[in-house]
Protein backbone atom coordinates (compact mmCIF):
# COMPACT_ATOMS: atom_id res chain seq x y z
CA UNK A 1 0.00 0.00 0.00
CA UNK A 2 1.36 3.64 -1.10
CA UNK A 3 -1.08 5.52 0.86
CA UNK A 4 -2.72 7.69 -1.48
CA UNK A 5 -5.51 9.27 -0.84
CA UNK A 6 -8.57 7.45 -1.09
CA UNK A 7 -7.02 3.99 -1.25
CA UNK A 8 -7.90 1.42 1.48
CA UNK A 9 -5.80 -2.57 2.48
CA UNK A 10 -8.40 -4.45 4.75
CA UNK A 11 -6.40 -6.55 6.68
CA UNK A 12 -7.43 -9.97 8.38
CA UNK A 13 -6.09 -11.24 11.67
CA UNK A 14 -3.60 -8.98 12.43
CA UNK A 15 -1.61 -10.33 15.77
CA UNK A 16 -1.20 -8.25 18.69
CA UNK A 17 -4.84 -6.44 17.83
CA UNK A 18 -8.11 -7.45 19.33
CA UNK A 19 -10.17 -6.73 16.04
CA UNK A 20 -10.90 -9.26 13.42
CA UNK A 21 -9.61 -6.68 10.78
CA UNK A 22 -7.60 -3.24 10.01
CA UNK A 23 -8.79 -1.13 7.24
CA UNK A 24 -5.89 0.93 6.36
CA UNK A 25 -6.47 4.23 4.72
CA UNK A 26 -4.78 6.19 2.66
CA UNK A 27 -4.41 9.67 3.12
CA UNK A 28 -2.06 11.09 0.59
CA UNK A 29 0.97 13.48 1.34
CA UNK A 30 1.01 15.14 4.91
CA UNK A 31 1.29 18.95 3.58
CA UNK A 32 -1.87 18.84 1.31
CA UNK A 33 -4.11 16.86 4.16
CA UNK A 34 -6.62 19.32 5.26
CA UNK A 35 -10.43 19.53 5.35
CA UNK A 36 -11.02 18.32 2.22
CA UNK A 37 -9.12 15.29 2.38
CA UNK A 38 -10.09 14.50 6.10
CA UNK A 39 -13.51 14.44 4.90
CA UNK A 40 -12.72 12.11 2.15
CA UNK A 41 -10.53 9.76 4.52
CA UNK A 42 -13.93 9.35 6.72
CA UNK A 43 -15.89 8.59 3.86
CA UNK A 44 -13.01 5.92 2.08
CA UNK A 45 -13.23 4.64 5.75
CA UNK A 46 -17.28 3.95 6.33
CA UNK A 47 -17.49 3.07 2.66
CA UNK A 48 -14.98 0.23 3.00
CA UNK A 49 -16.43 -0.75 6.46
CA UNK A 50 -20.39 -0.82 5.47
CA UNK A 51 -19.40 -2.96 2.51
CA UNK A 52 -17.16 -5.69 4.52
CA UNK A 53 -20.29 -6.95 6.10
CA UNK A 54 -19.26 -5.92 9.76
CA UNK A 55 -21.85 -4.81 12.35
CA UNK A 56 -19.33 -1.95 14.13
CA UNK A 57 -16.82 -0.65 13.77
CA UNK A 58 -13.55 1.72 15.42
CA UNK A 59 -12.38 4.56 13.22
CA UNK A 60 -9.11 6.57 14.80
CA UNK A 61 -9.01 8.79 11.96
CA UNK A 62 -10.47 11.52 14.33
CA UNK A 63 -6.81 11.47 15.87
CA UNK A 64 -5.45 12.84 12.66
CA UNK A 65 -4.53 16.92 13.12
CA UNK A 66 -6.10 18.90 10.94
CA UNK A 67 -4.62 22.46 10.51
CA UNK A 68 -6.64 24.75 13.04
CA UNK A 69 -9.55 22.14 13.34
CA UNK A 70 -9.96 21.34 17.01
CA UNK A 71 -11.52 18.03 18.10
CA UNK A 72 -14.93 19.25 18.36
CA UNK A 73 -14.66 19.83 14.55
CA UNK A 74 -13.50 16.57 13.19
CA UNK A 75 -16.06 14.30 15.58
CA UNK A 76 -18.60 17.05 14.29
CA UNK A 77 -17.82 16.47 10.18
CA UNK A 78 -16.89 12.75 11.02
CA UNK A 79 -20.39 12.21 12.11
CA UNK A 80 -21.87 13.91 9.19
CA UNK A 81 -19.46 12.39 6.69
CA UNK A 82 -20.50 8.66 7.60
CA UNK A 83 -24.65 9.30 7.49
CA UNK A 84 -24.02 10.97 3.82
CA UNK A 85 -21.75 8.29 2.90
CA UNK A 86 -24.06 5.39 4.04
CA UNK A 87 -27.56 7.87 2.65
CA UNK A 88 -29.65 5.70 0.71
CA UNK A 89 -32.56 6.76 -1.42
CA UNK A 90 -34.38 3.85 -2.66
CA UNK A 91 -38.15 4.03 -1.35
CA UNK A 92 -39.47 4.09 -4.66
CA UNK A 93 -37.68 1.23 -6.13
CA UNK A 94 -39.46 -2.31 -6.26
CA UNK A 95 -36.22 -4.04 -5.29
CA UNK A 96 -33.81 -2.64 -2.97
CA UNK A 97 -30.44 -2.77 -3.70
CA UNK A 98 -28.83 -5.89 -1.77
CA UNK A 99 -26.59 -5.03 1.00
CA UNK A 100 -24.27 -7.58 2.89
CA UNK A 101 -24.94 -6.89 6.71
CA UNK A 102 -25.29 -3.19 7.03
CA UNK A 103 -22.66 -1.03 9.23
CA UNK A 104 -24.57 -0.20 12.46
CA UNK A 105 -22.40 1.06 14.85
CA UNK A 106 -19.37 3.50 14.60
CA UNK A 107 -16.81 4.67 17.88
CA UNK A 108 -15.08 7.35 16.82
CA UNK A 109 -11.30 7.67 19.07
CA UNK A 110 -9.80 10.69 20.69
CA UNK A 111 -6.39 11.47 21.64
CA UNK A 112 -6.76 12.82 25.39
CA UNK A 113 -9.68 11.78 27.53
CA UNK A 114 -10.30 16.01 28.32
CA UNK A 115 -11.48 15.97 24.98
CA UNK A 116 -14.40 13.67 25.99
CA UNK A 117 -16.98 16.33 26.71
CA UNK A 118 -16.36 18.24 23.86
CA UNK A 119 -16.47 15.19 21.22
CA UNK A 120 -19.28 14.06 22.68
CA UNK A 121 -21.24 17.33 22.01
CA UNK A 122 -19.98 17.35 18.85
CA UNK A 123 -21.28 13.85 18.15
CA UNK A 124 -24.67 15.21 19.29
CA UNK A 125 -24.79 17.86 16.95
CA UNK A 126 -23.29 16.21 13.81
CA UNK A 127 -25.87 13.32 14.11
CA UNK A 128 -28.82 16.01 14.58
CA UNK A 129 -27.29 17.80 11.27
CA UNK A 130 -27.20 14.60 9.71
CA UNK A 131 -30.73 13.80 10.24
CA UNK A 132 -31.67 16.92 9.12
CA UNK A 133 -29.30 16.88 6.09
CA UNK A 134 -31.62 12.94 5.73
CA UNK A 135 -34.79 15.12 5.72
CA UNK A 136 -33.79 17.77 2.92
CA UNK A 137 -32.44 14.79 0.61
CA UNK A 138 -35.21 12.64 1.06
CA UNK A 139 -37.92 15.67 -0.07
CA UNK A 140 -35.55 17.10 -2.51
CA UNK A 141 -35.26 13.69 -4.16
CA UNK A 142 -39.12 12.97 -4.36
CA UNK A 143 -40.49 13.05 -7.52
CA UNK A 144 -43.12 16.39 -8.06
CA UNK A 145 -46.07 13.95 -8.58
CA UNK A 146 -45.35 12.79 -4.94
CA UNK A 147 -43.80 16.24 -3.01
CA UNK A 148 -46.68 18.22 -3.80
CA UNK A 149 -47.24 21.40 -1.67
CA UNK A 150 -50.16 19.44 0.38
CA UNK A 151 -47.21 16.78 0.70
CA UNK A 152 -45.11 19.08 1.99
CA UNK A 153 -47.25 20.82 4.39
CA UNK A 154 -47.82 16.89 5.64
CA UNK A 155 -44.72 16.70 6.42
CA UNK A 156 -44.54 19.79 8.44
CA UNK A 157 -46.87 18.41 10.46
CA UNK A 158 -45.50 15.33 11.23
CA UNK A 159 -42.37 16.96 11.96
CA UNK A 160 -43.97 19.00 14.46
CA UNK A 161 -46.14 16.54 16.10
CA UNK A 162 -42.78 14.24 16.62
CA UNK A 163 -40.52 16.95 18.17
CA UNK A 164 -43.07 19.25 19.67
CA UNK A 165 -42.79 22.24 17.62
CA UNK A 166 -45.65 24.36 16.33
CA UNK A 167 -47.13 24.72 13.36
CA UNK A 168 -50.02 26.72 10.63
CA UNK A 169 -50.35 25.80 7.44
CA UNK A 170 -52.64 28.56 5.23
CA UNK A 171 -54.24 27.93 2.50
CA UNK A 172 -55.40 29.77 -0.71
CA UNK A 173 -58.26 31.73 0.73
CA UNK A 174 -55.77 32.54 3.54
CA UNK A 175 -53.42 33.91 1.54
CA UNK A 176 -56.13 36.16 -0.07
CA UNK A 177 -57.20 37.54 2.83
CA UNK A 178 -53.79 38.79 3.30
CA UNK A 179 -53.24 39.81 -0.06
CA UNK A 180 -50.41 37.39 -1.14
CA UNK A 181 -50.71 38.54 -4.95
CA UNK A 182 -47.45 37.55 -6.08
CA UNK A 183 -47.27 33.79 -4.40
CA UNK A 184 -51.10 33.08 -5.88
CA UNK A 185 -49.98 34.20 -9.46
CA UNK A 186 -47.80 31.93 -9.33
CA UNK A 187 -49.88 29.25 -8.62
CA UNK A 188 -52.65 30.17 -11.07
CA UNK A 189 -51.46 27.76 -13.81
CA UNK A 190 -51.27 24.78 -11.48
CA UNK A 191 -53.97 22.06 -10.30
CA UNK A 192 -52.24 21.91 -6.97
CA UNK A 193 -53.49 23.99 -4.04
CA UNK A 194 -50.62 25.80 -2.70
CA UNK A 195 -49.76 26.03 0.86
CA UNK A 196 -48.32 28.35 3.33
CA UNK A 197 -46.15 26.83 5.63
CA UNK A 198 -45.23 28.09 9.07
CA UNK A 199 -43.14 26.09 11.72
CA UNK A 200 -42.30 27.03 14.88
CA UNK A 201 -38.96 25.76 17.21
CA UNK A 202 -39.71 27.85 20.64
CA UNK A 203 -36.92 26.50 22.28
CA UNK A 204 -35.32 29.90 23.62
CA UNK A 205 -37.17 32.86 26.54
CA UNK A 206 -40.95 33.25 26.07
CA UNK A 207 -40.92 36.83 23.93
CA UNK A 208 -37.33 36.47 22.76
CA UNK A 209 -36.76 37.54 19.27
CA UNK A 210 -36.81 34.48 16.48
CA UNK A 211 -34.78 33.87 13.78
CA UNK A 212 -36.86 33.29 10.55
CA UNK A 213 -35.13 30.88 8.43
CA UNK A 214 -37.85 31.52 4.71
CA UNK A 215 -37.65 28.77 2.33
CA UNK A 216 -38.34 28.86 -1.44
CA UNK A 217 -40.83 26.15 -2.32
CA UNK A 218 -41.48 25.52 -5.37
CA UNK A 219 -42.25 21.28 -5.74
CA UNK A 220 -42.32 21.44 -9.55
CA UNK A 221 -41.07 24.41 -11.97
CA UNK A 222 -41.94 24.25 -15.62
CA UNK A 223 -41.38 27.78 -16.20
CA UNK A 224 -45.38 28.53 -16.58
CA UNK A 225 -45.66 30.48 -19.39
CA UNK A 226 -41.92 30.77 -19.95
CA UNK A 227 -41.98 27.49 -20.78
CA UNK A 228 -38.20 25.74 -19.69
CA UNK A 229 -36.63 23.74 -22.52
CA UNK A 230 -37.21 20.19 -21.86
CA UNK A 231 -33.31 19.01 -21.41
CA UNK A 232 -33.11 18.03 -17.53
CA UNK A 233 -36.79 19.69 -16.82
CA UNK A 234 -37.23 16.40 -14.38
CA UNK A 235 -34.70 18.23 -11.55
CA UNK A 236 -36.94 21.19 -11.56
CA UNK A 237 -38.42 19.32 -8.83
CA UNK A 238 -35.57 20.03 -6.71
CA UNK A 239 -36.74 23.42 -6.82
CA UNK A 240 -38.30 23.34 -3.54
CA UNK A 241 -34.61 22.25 -1.75
CA UNK A 242 -35.08 25.42 0.21
CA UNK A 243 -38.13 24.31 1.63
CA UNK A 244 -36.69 21.25 2.36
CA UNK A 245 -33.38 23.02 4.10
CA UNK A 246 -35.97 24.69 6.25
CA UNK A 247 -37.59 21.89 7.51
CA UNK A 248 -34.08 19.85 7.26
CA UNK A 249 -32.72 22.81 10.20
CA UNK A 250 -35.57 22.80 12.02
CA UNK A 251 -35.39 18.84 13.10
CA UNK A 252 -31.93 19.36 13.51
CA UNK A 253 -32.18 22.17 15.75
CA UNK A 254 -35.38 20.50 17.67
CA UNK A 255 -32.98 16.73 18.38
CA UNK A 256 -30.28 19.60 19.68
CA UNK A 257 -33.15 20.85 21.53
CA UNK A 258 -31.42 24.21 21.10
CA UNK A 259 -32.42 27.00 23.05
CA UNK A 260 -33.44 29.85 20.50
CA UNK A 261 -36.97 31.04 19.14
CA UNK A 262 -36.95 29.83 15.15
CA UNK A 263 -39.41 30.00 12.81
CA UNK A 264 -39.38 28.57 9.56
CA UNK A 265 -41.83 30.32 6.95
CA UNK A 266 -42.94 27.98 3.40
CA UNK A 267 -44.33 29.53 0.78
CA UNK A 268 -44.93 26.45 -1.51
CA UNK A 269 -47.06 26.14 -4.99
CA UNK A 270 -46.02 24.62 -8.33
CA UNK A 271 -45.54 26.85 -11.42
CA UNK A 272 -47.05 25.33 -14.64
CA UNK A 273 -48.44 26.71 -17.81
CA UNK A 274 -52.54 26.59 -17.87
CA UNK A 275 -55.40 28.70 -19.23
CA UNK A 276 -55.31 30.81 -15.65
CA UNK A 277 -51.67 31.19 -15.64
CA UNK A 278 -49.90 34.12 -15.54
CA UNK A 279 -48.50 36.28 -18.37
CA UNK A 280 -45.33 38.36 -19.05
CA UNK A 281 -46.49 41.58 -19.03
CA UNK A 282 -48.76 41.00 -16.09
CA UNK A 283 -48.80 43.25 -13.50
CA UNK A 284 -49.63 42.28 -9.63
CA UNK A 285 -49.98 43.93 -6.10
CA UNK A 286 -47.84 42.30 -3.99
CA UNK A 287 -48.57 41.79 -0.52
CA UNK A 288 -46.75 44.72 0.86
CA UNK A 289 -48.36 46.85 -1.60
CA UNK A 290 -45.92 47.26 -4.64
CA UNK A 291 -46.36 46.20 -7.74
CA UNK A 292 -44.13 43.98 -10.05
CA UNK A 293 -44.46 43.61 -13.54
CA UNK A 294 -43.96 40.07 -14.53
CA UNK A 295 -41.74 39.64 -17.43
CA UNK A 296 -40.78 36.38 -17.36
CA UNK A 297 -42.82 33.77 -15.22
CA UNK A 298 -39.68 31.26 -14.56
CA UNK A 299 -38.77 34.43 -12.32
CA UNK A 300 -41.35 33.09 -10.04
CA UNK A 301 -39.24 32.06 -6.96
CA UNK A 302 -38.89 35.77 -6.33
CA UNK A 303 -42.55 36.21 -6.25
CA UNK A 304 -43.48 33.63 -3.78
CA UNK A 305 -40.88 34.76 -1.35
CA UNK A 306 -40.76 38.52 -1.14
CA UNK A 307 -44.88 37.95 -0.01
CA UNK A 308 -43.15 35.73 2.48
CA UNK A 309 -40.36 38.20 2.94
CA UNK A 310 -43.66 40.87 4.19
CA UNK A 311 -45.82 38.61 6.06
CA UNK A 312 -42.31 37.74 8.65
CA UNK A 313 -42.32 41.33 9.64
CA UNK A 314 -45.05 40.28 12.07
CA UNK A 315 -42.78 38.17 13.94
CA UNK A 316 -40.50 41.22 14.92
CA UNK A 317 -37.76 38.70 13.46
CA UNK A 318 -33.83 39.14 14.80
CA UNK A 319 -32.86 38.54 11.50
CA UNK A 320 -34.36 36.84 8.28
CA UNK A 321 -32.63 34.31 6.53
CA UNK A 322 -34.09 32.81 2.88
CA UNK A 323 -32.95 29.90 1.26
CA UNK A 324 -33.54 29.65 -2.49
CA UNK A 325 -32.49 27.68 -5.71
CA UNK A 326 -33.26 31.01 -7.10
CA UNK A 327 -31.19 31.91 -10.30
CA UNK A 328 -28.78 29.69 -12.92
CA UNK A 329 -26.66 32.82 -12.84
CA UNK A 330 -25.42 31.79 -9.26
CA UNK A 331 -24.55 28.10 -11.08
CA UNK A 332 -22.24 30.20 -13.42
CA UNK A 333 -20.82 32.00 -11.44
CA UNK A 334 -19.60 30.08 -8.09
CA UNK A 335 -19.96 26.55 -10.00
CA UNK A 336 -21.17 23.71 -7.59
CA UNK A 337 -18.48 24.77 -4.67
CA UNK A 338 -20.42 27.52 -2.92
CA UNK A 339 -23.52 28.88 -2.29
CA UNK A 340 -24.39 32.63 -3.20
CA UNK A 341 -24.71 35.00 -0.42
CA UNK A 342 -26.42 38.49 -0.32
CA UNK A 343 -27.45 40.35 2.67
CA UNK A 344 -28.58 44.01 3.90
CA UNK A 345 -25.97 43.71 6.93
CA UNK A 346 -22.34 42.98 7.30
CA UNK A 347 -22.50 41.26 10.43
CA UNK A 348 -25.01 39.02 9.75
CA UNK A 349 -23.43 38.04 6.20
CA UNK A 350 -20.32 37.63 8.41
CA UNK A 351 -22.31 35.08 10.89
CA UNK A 352 -23.23 33.06 7.89
CA UNK A 353 -19.82 32.88 5.98
CA UNK A 354 -18.27 31.88 9.79
CA UNK A 355 -20.60 28.99 10.24
CA UNK A 356 -20.38 27.88 6.52
CA UNK A 357 -16.63 27.42 6.73
CA UNK A 358 -17.36 25.77 10.67
CA UNK A 359 -19.99 23.58 9.14
CA UNK A 360 -17.60 23.03 5.74
CA UNK A 361 -20.80 24.10 3.93
CA UNK A 362 -19.79 27.27 2.10
CA UNK A 363 -20.83 30.69 1.06
CA UNK A 364 -19.31 33.62 -0.98
CA UNK A 365 -20.54 36.76 -0.56
CA UNK A 366 -21.98 38.47 -3.61
CA UNK A 367 -22.31 42.86 -3.44
CA UNK A 368 -25.93 44.01 -2.55
CA UNK A 369 -25.57 47.69 -4.26
CA UNK A 370 -28.08 49.63 -5.09
CA UNK A 371 -26.62 50.29 -8.37
CA UNK A 372 -28.01 47.25 -9.77
CA UNK A 373 -31.33 48.55 -8.73
CA UNK A 374 -31.22 50.02 -12.24
CA UNK A 375 -31.98 47.03 -13.84
CA UNK A 376 -35.01 46.23 -12.05
CA UNK A 377 -36.86 49.71 -13.53
CA UNK A 378 -40.48 49.03 -14.94
CA UNK A 379 -42.23 51.33 -17.48
CA UNK A 380 -45.52 50.08 -16.18
CA UNK A 381 -45.22 49.09 -11.98
CA UNK A 382 -42.48 50.04 -9.20
CA UNK A 383 -40.18 47.31 -10.56
CA UNK A 384 -39.91 44.52 -13.03
CA UNK A 385 -39.77 40.63 -12.15
CA UNK A 386 -36.63 40.40 -13.87
CA UNK A 387 -33.05 42.61 -14.54
CA UNK A 388 -31.75 41.09 -17.86
CA UNK A 389 -28.48 38.86 -18.27
CA UNK A 390 -25.64 40.85 -16.21
CA UNK A 391 -25.73 39.80 -12.90
CA UNK A 392 -28.84 38.30 -12.57
CA UNK A 393 -28.23 36.36 -8.90
CA UNK A 394 -27.16 39.95 -7.66
CA UNK A 395 -30.39 41.82 -9.34
CA UNK A 396 -32.68 38.89 -8.40
CA UNK A 397 -31.54 39.88 -4.46
CA UNK A 398 -32.19 42.94 -4.66
CA UNK A 399 -35.63 42.31 -6.01
CA UNK A 400 -36.01 40.53 -2.52
CA UNK A 401 -34.27 43.28 -0.35
CA UNK A 402 -37.02 45.62 -1.47
CA UNK A 403 -39.27 43.62 0.62
CA UNK A 404 -36.73 43.65 3.64
CA UNK A 405 -36.17 46.86 4.39
CA UNK A 406 -37.42 46.57 8.00
CA UNK A 407 -35.23 43.95 9.78
CA UNK A 408 -31.96 42.23 9.15
CA UNK A 409 -31.92 39.91 6.19
CA UNK A 410 -29.77 37.79 4.27
CA UNK A 411 -30.17 35.40 1.16
CA UNK A 412 -28.68 32.07 0.35
CA UNK A 413 -28.37 31.17 -3.64
CA UNK A 414 -28.28 27.17 -3.59
CA UNK A 415 -29.31 26.81 -7.16
CA UNK A 416 -25.82 25.20 -7.54
CA UNK A 417 -25.25 23.29 -4.22
CA UNK A 418 -28.58 22.35 -3.81
CA UNK A 419 -28.44 18.85 -5.74
CA UNK A 420 -25.97 17.14 -7.69
CA UNK A 421 -26.27 16.18 -11.61
CA UNK A 422 -25.28 13.24 -13.49
CA UNK A 423 -24.40 10.03 -12.22
CA UNK A 424 -24.47 10.62 -8.61
CA UNK A 425 -27.82 12.85 -9.43
CA UNK A 426 -29.59 13.45 -6.31
CA UNK A 427 -30.24 16.01 -3.38
CA UNK A 428 -27.07 17.15 -1.18
CA UNK A 429 -29.26 18.47 1.68
CA UNK A 430 -27.42 21.74 1.79
CA UNK A 431 -27.48 24.16 3.65
CA UNK A 432 -28.96 22.23 6.22
CA UNK A 433 -24.99 22.19 7.82
CA UNK A 434 -24.44 25.60 7.51
CA UNK A 435 -28.11 26.98 8.72
CA UNK A 436 -27.69 24.51 12.11
CA UNK A 437 -24.57 25.68 12.82
CA UNK A 438 -25.14 29.40 12.45
CA UNK A 439 -28.30 28.82 14.99
CA UNK A 440 -26.14 27.09 16.94
CA UNK A 441 -23.54 29.80 17.67
CA UNK A 442 -26.57 32.07 17.69
CA UNK A 443 -27.49 30.39 20.52
CA UNK A 444 -23.88 30.11 22.06
CA UNK A 445 -23.79 33.88 21.96
CA UNK A 446 -26.97 34.21 23.10
CA UNK A 447 -26.03 32.25 26.48
CA UNK A 448 -22.86 34.49 26.95
CA UNK A 449 -24.59 37.24 27.09
CA UNK A 450 -27.20 36.41 29.47
CA UNK A 451 -23.89 34.88 31.34
CA UNK A 452 -22.72 37.99 31.39
CA UNK A 453 -25.88 39.96 32.83
CA UNK A 454 -25.92 37.81 35.74
CA UNK A 455 -22.65 38.80 36.88
CA UNK A 456 -23.01 42.48 36.90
Amino acid sequence: MEGKAGTSLLLHGVSGIEADRVLLVGLGKEREFREKEYRSAIATAVRQLNETGGFDGTVFLTDLPVRKRDVSWKIRQAALVAQETLYRFERLKSKKEAVRRPLRKLTFCVARRNELAAAELALAQGMAMGAGVELAKDLGNLPGNICTPTYLAEQARQLAASHGLGVDILDRADMEKLGMNTLLSVARGSHEPPKFIVIRHLGGPVGAKPVVLVGKGITFDSGGISLKPGAEMDEMKYDMCGAASVLGTLKSIAIMQLPLNVIGVIPSTENMPGGAATKPGDVITSMSGQTVEILNTDAEGRLILCDALTYVERFEPQCVVDIATLTGACVIALGHVATGLLANNEGLAKELLDAGQEAYDRAWQMPLWDDYQEQLKSNFADMANIGGKPAGTITAACFLARFTEKYQWAHLDIAGTAWRSGKDKGATGRPVPLLSQFLIDRANAARETDGKRGRR
